[in-house]
């Protein structure tokens, strides 16, 4: 892709990409423009050239989107968390709502009969899990923490972020300045975050054993700002908190309409938004109408997130999950919980389970919940299953796509409704919840 440097133009918006740029047609070509919106016309300046199409910037809104609004966030447009921060939060969930209508009927040929309303949770400091680069650069005399920058390998250099859960926005530069007088930090590359009810985590990734000078300054921050400090000098398994000897309280979140919690490790998958994800087990349950004597499977179950909620309300509930860890897990979260009518499995549903024992017995609703790629390889058993409805929770709308069609001509399902969930404000993520009924 070649680098260009021209002269500004003017231009038309008439339309926005997946990825959230604005779209204009200049003598005959498409050009994708950042941070412009649909109905705007605005100053742009080219940036990169390719034979189809052509990359711009922003210079100047000559004439806004009604739709448009004042970032809250300072490093909007420098930090590549977010993307529409631009944009007001009810057009964004009309932006989804149309990638996930446009992706059932162009990737699955479907069209759902009916759409749900649109899942709303909290749209500033709603994020309790993330990932964070460090980086030392010693060109600018400090380390910096933060999301990756815009269409760019670099950690942005942040200081404070909005979508993060309070305290953890506002911990980017003591976290960078803790980390510029440790010996080895240029061998600490990222931080992940995890919030719990009570409980900030901060898991470091060290490439390199920290030096007992260091470990002070850990302690130190870990005491001053209230946080937990976990080091993670390996994989996920090495994880362990900065004082081995000191067993730290488990971390948890609470479901309180299901009288169930969960404890989950600190790079456990959680769903990301903590008041949207209440909502959503809400909906889903909703949707799939369960009946006190009911069976139902939960596929890509993880540490029960849905089936112990599931478990309150129906006769038995089966579980299954690829990891074992998490497997582990969920059946001591049930135990916890005095769940008895749930069972757990441990089984990869991206290859061939053809059966395994919990295959061969029939269900009358199941939860399907699985990650970017999708369910394919495991749809066959769903339609031999006997469920009389399909609930389908998708965090990436072309996979779902995909899937409703082959359950819609496949498998004899039909797409009752579906619906998109704001678990990622002012991002362009798509997360939807899909009902099929046999």
């Amino acid at each position: 892709m070649k680098r260009l440097q021209l002269a500004s133009e003017e231009a038309d918006i008439v339309g926005l990409t997946h990825e959230a740029a604005g779209v204009a047609r200049i003598d005959g070509k498409t050009v994708f423009v950042a941070d412009a919106l649909p109905g705007e016309r605005v100053v742009l300046r080219r940036t990169h050239r390719q034979r189809k199409l052509d990359y711009a910037v922003t210079e100047q809104v000559l004439r806004a989107s009604p739709d448009r609004v004042a970032p809250r966030c300072p490093h909007f447009g420098l930090c590549g968390g977010c993307a529409l921060q631009h944009l007001a939060p009810e057009a964004q969930l009309t932006f989804k709502q149309t990638q996930l209508m446009e992706n059932l009927a162009r990737l699955g040929s479907v069209q759902a009969e009916s759409m749900l309303p649109p899942l709303r949770g909290p749209v500033w400091n709603y994020r309790r899990r993330a990932r964070l680069g460090i980086k030392l650069v010693p060109r600018k005399g400090k380390v910096l923490v933060g999301f990756r920058e815009r269409s760019s390998p670099y950690v942005a250099d942040l200081r404070e972020c909005h979508v993060l859960v309070e305290p953890v926005g506002a911990l980017m530069t003591p976290l960078g300045q803790m980390v510029e007088r440790l010996s080895i930090a240029s061998r600490v590359p990222q931080a992940e975050v995890a919030v719990a009810e009570g409980a900030v985590v901060l898991v470091l990734r060290v490439l390199e054993a920290p030096a007992p000078a260091d470990l002070e300054l850990m302690a130190v921050f870990e005491r001053e700002h209230a946080v937990r400090v976990y080091l993670q000098p390996g994989g996920p398994d090495t994880v362990a908190p900065l004082d081995p000897s000191r067993e730290p309280a488990p971390l948890q979140y609470r479901l309180r309409a299901h009288d169930v919690s969960i404890d989950f490790e600190p790079t456990d998958f959680v769903q990301i938004n903590g008041e949207l994800n209440a909502a959503m087990i809400d909906c889903a349950l909703e949707m799939l109408e369960p009946a006190p004597g009911d069976t139902v499977l939960d596929l890509f179950c993880g540490l029960g997130n849905f089936s112990l909620p599931l478990a309150r309300r129906t006769a038995q509930v089966v579980a299954v999950e690829g990891d074992d860890a998490l497997v582990r897990r969920a059946r001591r979260n049930a135990e916890r919980n005095g769940v008895t009518n749930v069972e757990f499995h441990a089984a990869d549903l991206f290859k061939d389970v053809a059966g395994l024992p919990w295959t061969r017995r029939p269900y009358d609703r199941v939860l399907l919940d699985p990650p970017r790629a999708g369910a394919k390889e495991i749809l066959p058993l769903v339609a031999a299953s006997g469920a009389k409805r399909v609930v389908y929770i998708s965090c990436h709308s072309g996979s779902l796509a995909r899937d409703a069609g082959l359950l819609v001509r496949e498998h004899g399902f039909r797409l009752t409704a579906a619906g998109v969930m704001d678990m990622f404000p002012h991002t362009t993520h798509v997360e939807a919840m899909a009902v099929f009924d046999r």
